[in-house]
């Protein structure tokens, strides 16, 4: 079918909008470019096809607009598959050619809008049931896709199967024996690995080697607190995961247990789900053996769901919560972050919330809800009991680990991939922050709803009604807790706050840390909060201790008295008391424990205000902004050093311990690794193992430290990575350390990068999460994407998509208080360094992923003190320069076949020449 056939079927225009213009395919598939003003009159009046129209918003300007989105369509018609939300992306999740450029894009979408309708009629289409039920709900939203698609839908003889009658039922199983102990043969762990890598692998040996250390984390322990610990440093390209799931693998098969491996980013827990498929290449035996484990909030709620679907939403919250139902039906775990569920889906309804959808206020009625059996948060909780290896990150393991041991049962092997992140992990996990968010939470979790906002919310009386109603003293105890959970903010304690009318003691506590910040705190960067020390306070706010710290116990005391006759009922087994009531009383004491203890915490914070200061503890007191609005209040208190509470809570309970990472010493040495890790706390055997990358990254990459643009001057630091960018011809990835200088860097370049044809992405910019930007920018290897922190780590682009990673400048630790006191107990100006060093490491560890892989990291501070080049692998040359020879020697180097070091000044200029050659002709075929 030709492009104006295929065009004259839909009937309807299409339109593409980048930085570098605008286009319109008219409802009979011609193809002309129009202006702004023109794009935004003709989608106020037309419906118009768009691909990702809060995307297309931001491009034009708009706050939102509304449109045919074929993300939509392509979320209904194929739910639980992925399509980068791109033109190229979506053309190769239909089996479609791709446009040839953006000019081609607009028509492009009808082509796909009717690749997408037509599959609606076929008869292998796999994703039928519940489409015609699941378009009639949509019809009355008003969906604007239900004109269009409901036609195409035959109406089925009999009624559909519904999700919740689709989904099947988890089963109890019995408790999992003790895993026997033994040791592995190292012949053993190597044939394993074989088999992973495959016949016809390249045999690498410092593979193998890593694989024999790592499995000596697997022997049996000799005395309790004193687990077998690996450390284990291993260069990217090692194939480390492969390394060390040979030996996991191999110990649970023999030995008969659980092995939890655990990491920090989700695109490494998606990689290790992957290569599960080399373990068990039948699928079902795969789900039955790895089972991936999330917090609860990461999974669809079926009751929120219910209660979406029946009226809970309206407008186009209610639209996403059919097209999540869509995709429940097909699902394989439920899970809304980082699962099958793709992740521009929510974000194309922005303040439209799919958090709604999850239990994030830890309200689960358990056994109580009508869908129990079915839910997906207990169908993997369940699955990991019996699972060989259950992925999880690292705040859910310590927390899943600190709960098992203190009932006998620790998490007894573990493999720390990522493991140079386990200190900021241990740091936020074993934190306590008493602050307004988090009391307004409290106070909801036991009282329920206060108005007549609708959801389903419930307090503790509806959630245990009928302890209630069999004991007295626990009925009593419910309504001392409900009485004195008024005493916590109620909603709009903000402004109460600003306005210095506070209600209650905590509210009164808060407006005088409120002031007292305000008072101290320097105005610092808008994208940050502001604090300051907990120390030297003023008599009004140590006055407001003392009656925040009666509210508090006061409301400790009928939650302890509480868990205690939940315990009791347990103990008495009563008549009722049958397998879904003791679900739901175990899980309420499971709540009630942790809030107890975080009861417990913010006593012990108050109880120090004004006194001496505990040296294990860093406390300050913040008022938390996002671009200067205020969005919270409170106190906080972490760990000086939160690798002792890991130790006790994780490590010693264990029997043996892997702690791995591509940069574990951060560049520096095994202190380093052993501090950041917690094995100091440890008097165990520990075995130290490091293999360098088999890249020649002397060859393969090269640092360009810039010298000539000033700190400060924005219009030169935007120049500077648009110069770079074109040098590089897009691959690029630009890390900042504050948002305010990403926004103002791409607000002055993107549109310029355009008209290049190099397409620019960027965080806290573009209406995306983070994981579909990155997928946007792996797939397309011209374009660039700008970032903060969460880019430096965890992001795995192999190939030509990332040949140029630019840093701002040299990434610095924020000089907040809590960083002021851990560098003054850890050597000053050396513990910067050490942050500093493993920075870096991290961020020119996106560049080489692969042996074909080459690229240059670029740092745009001639302030690069020398001490610190240790970051960078040996031998990899670093050069300080002006920009314009970096930006010469960028285009070189990444347009060229010649391998870095090799190339002569002549073939560097006829490489230049050869790149200005081609994108000349690319900007001529544009």
């Amino acid at each position: 079918m030709s492009d104006l056939t295929e065009a004259a079927a839909i009937g309807l225009p299409a339109l593409h909008a980048t930085h570098g213009g605008i286009w319109l395919a008219e409802g009979d598939g011609r193809v002309r470019a129009v202006g702004r003003g023109e794009a935004l009159s003709l989608c106020a009046g037309t419906p118009t096809i768009l691909l990702n129209a809060p995307l297309v918003a931001a491009r034009l300007g708009l706050p939102e607009m509304s449109g045919l989105d074929l993300l939509e369509l392509f979320a209904f018609v194929h739910p639980a598959r992925f399509a980068v939300p791109t033109p190229p992306g979506l053309a190769r999740a239909l089996g479609l050619d791709p446009p040839a450029d953006d000019s081609g894009a607009a028509a492009f979408y009808q082509r796909a809008a009717a690749a997408l309708l037509a599959r609606l009629g076929a008869s292998d289409w796999p994703e039928r049931e519940g489409a015609w039920t699941a378009c009639q709900a949509l019809g009355r939203l008003r969906w604007p896709w239900a004109a269009l698609v409901g036609p195409r839908i035959v109406k089925p003889e009999r009624g559909e199967r519904w999700l919740f009658s689709k989904l099947p039922q988890w089963e109890e199983a019995g408790a999992r024996p003790e895993a026997r102990p033994l040791r592995l043969p190292d012949g053993a762990t190597q044939d394993r690995l074989a088999d992973l890598v495959g016949e016809g692998a390249e045999p690498r040996e410092g593979q193998r080697a890593y694989a024999a250390a790592a499995a000596r984390a697997f022997d049996p322990r000799l005395e309790a607190g004193r687990p077998r610990l690996v450390l284990a440093e291993a260069g990217t390209g090692i194939g480390k995961t492969l390394g060390y799931l040979a030996p996991a693998s191999l110990w649970a098969e023999q030995a008969g247990g659980a092995v939890w491996v655990s990491t920090y980013t989700k695109a490494l827990q998606r990689q290790l789900a992957a290569e599960g498929a080399r373990l068990f290449s039948n699928e079902a035996e795969r789900r039955q053996k790895i089972v991936v484990r999330k917090g609860r909030e990461n999974y669809l709620c079926l009751l929120n769901l219910e209660d979406a679907l029946q009226g809970g939403f309206a407008g186009r919250a209610a639209i996403l919560a059919q097209l999540v139902a869509r995709w429940a039906a097909y699902s394989a775990d439920g899970d809304m972050v980082g699962g099958d569920l793709p992740g521009w889906l929510p974000s194309l309804f922005r303040r439209a919330g799919a958090t709604a959808l999850t239990d994030r206020r830890g309200e689960c009625v358990y056994a109580g809800c009508p869908h129990y059996r079915k839910c997906f948060i207990e169908r993997a909780a369940r699955a990991s009991e019996g699972a060989d290896l259950v992925i999880a990150n690292h705040a859910l393991v310590m927390l899943l680990a600190a709960r098992q041991a203190e009932g006998g049962q620790p998490l007894a092997r573990i493999v720390f991939d990522e493991g140079h992140h386990l200190f900021d992990a241990a740091d936020s996990t074993f934190a306590a922050a008493l602050t307004g968010q988090e009391a307004i939470e409290l106070r909801r979790w036991i009282v329920g709803p206060e108005s007549r906002s609708r959801g389903r919310r419930r307090g503790l009386a509806a959630r245990l009604a009928d302890l209630a109603s069999y004991d007295d003293e626990g009925a009593r105890a419910i309504e001392q807790a409900v009485a004195a959970a008024h005493e916590l903010p109620a909603d709009s304690w903000l402004g109460r706050l600003a306005e210095e009318l506070p209600l209650g003691p905590i509210e009164t506590l808060l407006a005088r840390v409120r002031a007292t910040v305000l008072a101290r705190a320097s105005a610092g960067d808008a994208g940050f909060g502001l604090e300051t020390h907990a120390a030297e306070l003023d008599a009004p706010l140590i006055e407001a201790a003392a009656p925040a710290v009666e509210a508090l116990e006061a409301l400790m005391r009928p939650l302890a008295r509480l868990r205690q006759r939940l315990i009791a009922v347990m103990e008495d087994a009563p008549d009722w008391l049958d397998g879904q009531a003791r679900a739901r009383i175990e899980g309420a004491l499971g709540g009630l424990l942790r809030r107890g203890q975080t009861l417990a915490a913010w006593v012990a914070m108050l109880a120090r205000l004004g006194g001496t200061t505990d040296p294990d503890y860093v406390d300050w007191l913040a008022v938390d902004r996002v671009e200067g609005r205020e969005f919270d209040v409170g106190l906080h208190r972490h760990w000086l050093d939160p690798t002792r509470p890991l130790a006790e809570a994780v490590l010693k309970p264990a029997h043996g311990l892997l702690v791995t990472s591509a940069t574990l010493t951060g560049g520096g040495d095994w202190s380093v690794a052993e501090a950041r890790s917690g094995a100091l706390h440890l008097d165990a055997p520990q075995t130290n193992f490091a293999v360098e990358s088999p890249f020649d990254y002397a060859n393969q990459s090269e640092v360009l430290i810039v010298t000539d643009v000033r700190k400060g001057d924005m219009p030169a630091l935007a120049g500077a990575y648009a110069r770079l960018i074109e040098a590089s011809g897009g691959g690029a990835l630009g890390l900042f350390t504050a948002i305010g200088r990403l926004k103002a860097v791409h607000a002055r370049i993107a549109d310029r990068l355009a008209r290049e044809g190099l397409p620019l992405y960027a965080q806290h910019v573009d209406p995306i999460d983070t994981g579909t930007l990155v997928d946007m920018f792996r797939d397309e290897p011209h374009a660039s994407l700008l970032g903060t922190d969460a880019l430096r780590d965890g992001v795995d682009v192999p190939g030509d998509s990332l040949r140029l990673v630019v840093l701002e400048g040299v990434p610095w630790p924020r000089p907040t208080v809590l960083h002021g006191a851990r560098r003054a107990a850890n050597g000053g100006s050396a513990h910067d360094d050490r942050i500093v060093r493993a920075r870096l490491a991290q961020g020119f560890g996106r560049l080489i992923r692969r042996a074909g892989d080459r690229g240059c990291f670029v740092l745009l501070s001639a302030a690069m003190p020398s001490r610190l080049l240790s970051a960078f692998p040996p031998g990899v040359p670093i050069r300080r320069l002006p920009l314009d020879e970096a930006v010469r020697h960028v285009a070189s180097r990444l347009s060229s076949d010649a391998s870095f070091g090799h190339q002569g000044p002549e073939e560097a200029k006829a490489a230049e020449r050869h790149e200005e050659a081609d994108a000349a002709s690319a900007r001529q075929i544009r």
